[in-house]
């Protein structure tokens, strides 16, 4: 038991090391000062989101891109609150206040043809996109002033068909939002330092483009659509498949969506089963690789505290286990938390450290049997 547990810290020391050196290799991208050229399509499917778009509405409105260079198009998915009140409240306000205005907002019903109701809502707007870039975010984020610009002069300055974005939590108050935010910017730090090495596995759909028509010769969703979630890293995984150049990652700090971290620790778990159980659907034998060997980590140390509680462990042998873990994770978390702008988060770290294995290895197990709850809809895994 000692030796397996060694050999699987050996090589998660060795897998996140990797990501550690890929965070510094992938360089952050400089802003110019260029015209702007690409136009965009800004694609929100929303459900039930009242509370959440009018914070999402300004950020769009206050957006420095040229209005005519891009339009948004929100997809209901038969929300049943008062979302369509607060979107055609906010375009009364514009129209009323800017009679000159030029920002393109339109609502369009999701057309529901396959088990994932996100996937269904994008495909439903690709097909009266206007534009030639495709950009999502979520009905509750908030992206930041110069959110487009980044991406255009990314594009302008590189060849690319699908770029990956930064997404980070917008509010850390209390001991629950110190978690999940600590433990979002490991996943994030992961994805960032995948791209540094060359091996992506992860992104976010809360901040993801790529060319309309690249996306249609992809044949977008198909083959994922009994899968409710995992618009973003099955999309992204059929683009690596084809040409990994031409997938990159926009490192700007400009470039940044905030979303909102779950208000309880019941809808947490619930969210983190959502994203467990894609996992096994990957294709990408890398991202599984990475998977099994963070759970088999955080099982060794799980297992490890449950031995030597009974005398059957060596205690010496699983503190210094322990403490080579949180050591590596600690190097990933402060990149990532300074890239972020977020090191305050890290006095939160070694009480998180104790909780977090028992967290994640509860998270994956009941994942493997249950169905899970999003928008109040049940979904099988």
């Amino acid at each position: 038991m000692t030796v397996t547990f060694i050999i699987i810290t050996i090589v998660y020391l060795f897998v996140i090391g990797l990501f550690v050196l890929g965070f510094d290799k992938l360089k952050a991208f400089r802003l110019e000062d260029i015209s702007p050229k690409t136009t965009f399509t800004v694609i929100i499917p929303f459900r039930n989101e009242a509370e959440n778009l009018q914070e999402l509405l300004d950020s769009i409105y206050n957006l420095n891109y040229p209005k005519h260079l891009f339009e948004v198009i929100l997809v209901n998915d038969q929300s049943e609150d008062k979302s369509l009140v607060v979107i055609n409240k906010f375009l009364e306000t514009i129209l009323i206040n800017n009679k000159n205005t030029k920002l393109n907002i339109k609502t369009i019903d999701n057309q529901r043809l396959t088990k994932s109701p996100k996937k269904d809502a994008i495909i439903s707007a690709i097909k009266q996109a206007k534009h030639t870039w495709i950009i999502t975010t979520d009905a509750d984020c908030s992206v930041p002033k110069y959110w487009l610009d980044s991406y255009d002069n990314y594009i302008q300055n590189n060849t690319t068909k699908l770029i990956a974005g930064p997404v980070d939590y917008s509010i850390n108050n209390g001991f629950l939002d110190a978690f999940q935010s600590l433990d979002f910017l490991s996943l994030i730090g992961a994805t960032i330092g995948g791209f540094g090495i060359k091996k992506p596995f992860l992104c976010n759909g809360a901040n993801l483009a790529y060319q309309k028509d690249y996306f249609i010769s992809l044949n977008g969703f198909e083959g994922n659509t009994n899968i409710a979630s995992g618009d973003d890293i099955f999309l992204m995984e059929k683009a690596l498949k084809q040409d990994k150049s031409l997938v990159h990652y926009l490192k700007n700090t400009h470039a940044i969506v905030k979303t909102k971290p779950q208000t309880n620790l019941n809808a947490l778990i619930w969210q983190r089963v959502r994203w467990a159980s894609k996992t096994s659907r990957y294709n990408n034998n890398f991202a599984k690789l990475v998977g099994l060997l963070v759970l088999l980590m955080n099982a060794s140390i799980v297992i490890g505290f449950a031995l030597a509680a009974l005398g059957l462990f060596p205690v010496k042998s699983l503190v210094y286990l322990f403490i080579i873990k949180i050591l590596i994770d600690f190097l990933l978390l402060y990149k990532a938390s300074l890239f972020f702008n977020k090191t305050s988060l890290l006095k939160h770290y070694v009480w998180s450290c104790f909780v977090y294995p028992f967290f994640s290895v509860y998270v994956a197990f009941i994942s493997m049997f249950l169905t899970y709850k999003w928008k109040n809809r049940r979904f099988k895994k």
